[in-house]
């Protein structure tokens, strides 16, 4: 059976990862398991380019396929931010309650109505030889007013989703990866892995 890298160190992304994408045909590593550190620098300006840029630095790496998501917050009121600045919208080395706090004081004052956000996920799967597949997905709702919630990471306390009317963070996981953005991405990328491990 060929090895999957899931190009994170991520303890958080990696348990939803091999989640969504486990597979009969694939067994999934971890950089840590390969005996793999990289420190991986996200230049691209889009969710697009990060992805890519992790999955073909790890595959490269690892000489095996690899998977990578970039992914992130983008607030209507604040002009999309934090965007792909998402996991360093606080600052290098923030907390997720210091992103969070951050963001709400950004937000403060804003009015329910506009505080309308989007959490969106690009999954990039990249082959050693430098073929990369990307497949993506999208979550609507708003940005609560406070924290809520001890599920999940990031910004799931204060992303409320009316038609649970809960945040991301009250969702049991299998709730979450039925609607999040990456539950959606990683259902693209499992067709893509089935395809490959055909080949």
């Amino acid at each position: 059976m060929p090895k999957l890298l899931l190009a994170t160190n991520n303890q958080g992304k990696i348990r939803e990862l091999a989640f969504l994408i486990s597979s009969k045909a694939w067994e999934l590593t971890t950089p840590a398991r390969e005996g793999i550190d990289i420190h991986v620098q996200e230049t691209g300006k889009t969710f697009e380019e990060n992805a890519a840029i992790k999955a073909l630095a790890y595959a490269k790496a690892a000489n095996l396929v690899a998977i990578a998501d970039d992914s992130g917050l983008e607030v209507e009121a604040l002009n999309g931010e934090p965007g792909v600045l998402s996991a360093r919208y606080a600052g290098e080395g923030a907390s997720d309650r210091e992103r969070v706090d951050h963001l709400l004081a950004k937000l403060a004052g804003v009015p329910w109505e506009k505080r309308s956000a989007r959490f969106r996920c690009v999954i990039a799967i990249a082959t050693p030889e430098g073929e990369v597949e990307l497949c993506s997905g999208e979550c609507r709702g708003f940005i609560a007013l406070e924290s809520r919630g001890e599920n999940g990471f990031g910004y799931d306390p204060i992303f409320y989703l009316p038609e649970f009317g809960k945040t991301m963070a009250e969702l049991s996981f299998e709730e979450k990866n039925g609607v999040s953005h990456r539950g959606k991405a990683a259902r693209e990328a499992r067709l893509v892995l089935e395809r490959l491990s055909r080949k």
